[in-house]
């Protein structure tokens, strides 16, 4: 079977639970909304060809859990990751000050060429808002990363954070070979526990901003 894209590249998206990861990725690869859906449990991903500057491009867009106990899963595929998005809750002071965290994370397990980018999600509640979007700004800017605020009700809004960091590794040349097989047998796996614990334990479901 033909190959139709020109080059593979991982993208991890990092953050508290309840940031909106899941409805993000969802969002961007399949231009769907869901209002409820079920908590990551370790990793889960999404695949995406997109056409870049002429180049077809697949992505596997790595879905990472928040919770303090699954770190130490997530943290194996850091250095696996071309890209990682890190992804706060504008109406949560907490959760952009994790950033700190998952940012430490990616400079400890990561490569150091790996692109990074900072999304403040649910911009659509900018009501509820408790981070000023100068400040995530400036933390963004001290840290020489980029900086966006979404919303996962607006797939247009998704466009530009993933066409950049997408950018910023062709760039860089942070290209993996192209070994799919590989790659995608380890997720599968992961993402078939994640389907398994969902249809054991129905109470899972939470409620997506």
């Amino acid at each position: 079977m033909a190959k139709r894209y020109d080059t593979l590249l991982r993208l991890m998206l990092v953050g508290d639970t309840g940031v909106g990861k899941t409805c993000l990725i969802n969002q961007y690869a399949f231009n769907e909304f869901l209002e409820n859906h079920t908590t990551t449990v370790g990793v889960d991903f999404r695949m995406k060809v997109i056409n870049l500057d002429g180049k077809n491009v697949k992505l596997q867009i790595w879905d990472t859990a928040g919770q303090e106990r699954f770190e130490a899963i997530t943290k194996q595929y850091y250095s696996r990751a071309q890209g990682c998005i890190l992804v706060y809750d504008i109406c949560s002071r907490s959760s952009f000050e994790s950033l700190a965290k998952w940012l430490i994370y990616v400079k400890q397990y990561a490569k150091d060429s790996t692109s990074v980018v900072v999304v403040g999600n649910k911009s659509d509640l900018s009501m509820k808002r408790q981070v000023p979007t100068a400040t995530a700004k400036q933390f963004a800017d001290e840290n020489n990363i980029r900086f966006y605020e979404t919303s996962a009700k607006d797939a247009l809004s998704l466009i530009k954070p993933f066409e950049d960091i997408c950018r910023d590794i062709l760039r860089a040349g942070n290209e993996p070979p192209l070994s799919p097989a590989i790659t995608t047998s380890k997720i599968d796996l992961t993402a078939s526990v994640n389907n398994s614990q969902e249809k054991r334990d129905p109470a899972r479901q939470t409620k997506c901003c």
